[in-house]
């Protein structure tokens, strides 16, 4: 299995995240949206070297929804075309999340907003989030 260290050195156009999938108890997704850019996606980032997935996430949604992250459930992992970076992939860690207080926007984050599925697929989403996330949200929450 590859690490994020040998998959980030291997090839340098792959950027390995973790993404938070967050649901509130009215089935709506938390979706963010970073300063100066149209996509719409997942809170997350890079995992940064020696930071497990689960790690990074804890630290993201910390910095840029101000709250903490009291469960993180690895969901799997997904691949696809970056929204804000040109020429580049993202590998992600998808976890379902749940989360302690109000998210707020912090650090680069401009927007966050609760929509539910059939709202989200309105919006101008990042690939991963469009052709990835959304059928394992979907999914998850018929089963629920």
């Amino acid at each position: 299995m590859m690490t994020a260290d040998t998959r980030t050195a291997h090839d340098p156009f792959v950027l390995d995240i973790a993404a938070a999938v967050i649901v509130d108890e009215r089935r709506r997704l938390l979706l963010v949206r970073k300063r100066g850019s149209r996509w719409f996606m997942l809170a997350g980032g890079k995992i940064d070297v020696g930071e497990t997935p689960e790690q990074a996430l804890r630290r993201e949604v910390r910095e840029e929804l101000g709250v903490q992250a009291t469960d993180a459930e690895l969901i799997g992992e997904a691949t696809a075309v970056a929204a804000n970076e040109a020429d580049h992939r993202v590998h992600a860690h998808l976890f379902w999340t749940t989360i302690q207080g109000q998210a707020r926007a912090h650090a680069e984050i401009e927007e966050i907003r609760w929509v539910d599925c059939d709202e989200a697929v309105t919006l101008p989403l990042a690939p991963l989030l469009r052709s990835k996330v959304l059928p394992k949200v979907r999914e998850r929450l018929a089963s629920i």
